[in-house]
């Protein structure tokens, strides 16, 4: 499960089959196969602690692409000042990840005292491009680790935005071999001890050797200054002297030696830069500071796997209004998005036809599913602008930390339910709103239309500055003040709610595919069977959904009758008679079509084409291709049938 991709000496090799297996990532700028140093020792405890694979990584060997490949991975950044700094918007952006903060790195000196020492003013990093780049990647952080509650205390001074639940104190980390041999030399020396006090002799500024041989001399304190010890021969001589002395010039966050002396039974002289000096846990007794050491991995992982193991919640959505004389399949919508929301919201446009009285039965027996009604005036001028509208009504109404987005006539396969949340556990943490395969039926489940696009807006997150409806470069108002749209939408995109511009949308489908589509499109006879493999390999493996709104053609024809001619209308400001001329189905008015008429034309387009958009005359002379899916419909509508729908 623990693999470094160092060997002694050597920091170049890297292992993808490991890190490809591993669910948490490590990086760090060292570990203790090159340098033993506090923060080492604690991050390899950590490591050694671990419950679930993990791997480790040199911060300077970050990349972009290791980014990309580590994304649905856990990362855990310890210290990482080796990571060219202009990679940490893109982990922000796209990475789920902890850190562990071992000093002060909005500073450029690691040390609020050391930067005012060296250039003989107050440190104000935290209002240069440092502390804020700093203080960005902490606030995207899913857990910071804080080695003490006054460096943490430090930090929200200065960044306000970092308080939150997401901070723990975690204090250095032991492994329980050194617990279990810190505490035998204590026994073993046991009233055993000699009258020196021993001093840390490093170089660094920090740890303050010259300041704590001051303390001696001040105290008169017979003292040893000792480095460059083996760690076991450190830990020896500590074990059998009075104390330990350490006087630190600045914070110094959980200064490893002061736990490591006082667990050997030494009486301490230290500071106040000694930041965890004050804390609970340390100011107990020997055994009690053990127990809680002995607890600190467990309570690390605990955070992480709460972190790995989250489970998003998901609210879907969807509205509705006179379905059942129109025929949608609107139970079976939300039969198919119970199988995989936590709550499903539906908002109700008035029906007047029993729909509103069957969602009330739907909710009474499920009470996952709300609903609403918001009825609107639907014989105004510019009824078709409700429908955002209502979407975005029924969208505020959402709990969950995902919407996942749906009409009425569209269901999701059941063999995708589970790869709805594993999309989302995958996602980049940039990413708002993301677009998934629709399987677009036209004439009955044997012939799935191209002439569309295979793609549609459907899930996002949910932010209150995302909503539904007509987007800024395509709003207009009319003569009378009321909202229009110009074509380019139909009115339900996703926008902000303030600015009304169009929120950023990953997807799936690419240049590359588009151009094979659109050769299939042309009846270019490899075009039709590449697009058609491409396409059964997406749905395999995206969450799709299945549109019925061309599954019945002579049911979508009598619609556009009643109802979508007028919609479009309406949305666009084009006001059009009742002419042979604006009728794209038949070359006669409406008010003269028959039932019997445009059951022959069903029958005609479903058998002699693969579709149409009838934004012009249809032309039998130009037969559109189409593909099969080779994925059979959800269950829920096998013996579903829009003539004969009992719903």
């Amino acid at each position: 499960m623990l693999t470094s991709p160092f060997d002694t000496g050597s920091v170049s090799r890297f292992d993808s089959n490991k890190f490809n297996q591993a669910q948490v990532i490590f990086v760090a700028d060292m570990f203790v196969d090159e340098y033993v140093g506090g923060a080492e020792l604690t991050t390899q405890a950590l490591i050694d602690s671990a419950t679930t694979p993990v791997y480790w990584v040199k911060a300077n060997q970050i990349t972009p692409e290791l980014i990309q490949a580590g994304v649905g991975k856990h990362w855990v950044f310890c210290n990482y000042t080796s990571m060219q700094q202009q990679l940490i918007p893109v982990v922000i952006a796209n990475l789920s990840y902890s850190i562990i903060e071992y000093d002060y790195k909005f500073c450029k000196y690691r040390s609020i005292e050391k930067h005012e020492v060296a250039e003989s003013k107050p440190c104000d990093c935290h209002n240069e491009m440092q502390g804020k780049l700093t203080s960005a990647f902490f606030h995207g952080a899913d857990n910071v680790f804080w080695m003490s509650q006054k460096q943490s205390d430090l930090y929200v001074e200065r960044f306000p935005f970092l308080s939150g639940g997401n901070n723990h104190i975690l204090s250095s980390v032991f492994s329980i071999n050194t617990l279990d041999r810190l505490k035998e030399l204590r026994n073993k020396y046991r009233g055993k001890k000699n009258d020196k006090w021993i001093i840390i002799g490093s170089t660094s500024w920090i740890k303050g050797a010259s300041e704590s041989e001051e303390t001696c001399k001040r105290n008169n304190l017979e003292y040893e200054t000792v480095w460059g010890l083996p760690y076991e021969e450190m830990l020896e001589k500590l074990a059998q002297s009075k104390g330990h002395v350490y006087s630190p010039p600045g914070g110094d966050t959980c200064p490893r030696v002061v736990i490591e002396a006082k667990l050997l039974g030494c009486d301490l002289l230290i500071n106040d830069n000694v930041q965890h000096k004050y804390e609970n846990w340390f100011n107990g007794r020997v055994e009690a500071i053990d127990e809680y050491l002995r607890e600190s991995p467990s309570r690390f992982w605990k955070a992480i796997e709460n972190q790995i193991n989250h489970v998003p919640t998901i609210s879907g959505y969807t509205t509705t209004r006179n379905c059942i004389s129109q025929k949608y399949p609107f139970k079976q919508c939300i039969e198919s998005l119970l199988g995989f929301c936590d709550q499903v919201v539906v908002v109700d446009g008035g029906s007047t036809d029993g729909t509103w009285e069957a969602l009330e039965e739907l909710s009474v027996a499920d009470d996952r599913i709300i609903i609403a009604q918001n009825k609107r005036d639907w014989d105004h001028p510019r009824f078709a602008v409700f429908d955002g509208l209502q979407k975005a009504y029924a969208r505020s109404l959402c709990t969950g930390e995902w919407c996942w987005q749906m009409d009425s006539d569209e269901i999701v396969h059941e063999k995708d339910y589970d790869k709805v949340k594993k999309v989302i556990k995958r996602l980049p943490k940039a990413t708002d709103l993301i677009a998934l395969p629709v399987v677009e039926y036209w004439g009955g489940p044997e012939k799935v239309r191209i002439d569309v696009n295979p793609w549609k807006w459907r899930l996002s997150r949910n932010r209150k500055y995302i909503t539904h409806g007509i987007p800024k470069q395509l709003r207009a108002v009319d003569e009378e003040g009321y909202l229009y749209a110009r074509p380019g939408t139909d009115g339900c995109d996703y926008i902000d709610t303030e600015t009304h511009e169009e929120i950023p949308c990953t997807n799936f489908y690419t240049e590359e595919v588009h151009r094979i589509r659109e050769a299939a499109f042309m009846n270019n006879s490899q075009g039709v069977r590449d697009y058609q493999e491409w396409y059964n390999q997406i749905v395999s493996v995206l969450p799709s959904v299945y549109h019925y709104s061309w599954f019945d053609i002579g049911r979508k024809i009598k619609t556009y009758r009643k109802y979508w001619t007028k919609h479009w209308q309406s949305l666009y400001n084009i006001e059009q008679k009742d002419t042979p001329e604006n009728n794209m189905f038949f070359k006669k008015k409406w008010s003269d079509v028959s039932d019997e008429e445009i059951s022959q034309l069903s029958q005609d387009l479903s058998e002699k084409m693969g579709g149409w958009i009838f934004h012009e005359p249809i032309d039998f002379s130009k037969p559109t291709p189409w593909v099969e899916i080779r994925r059979g419909q959800p269950e829920i509508m096998k013996n579903w049938n829009n003539k004969n729908n009992d719903t």
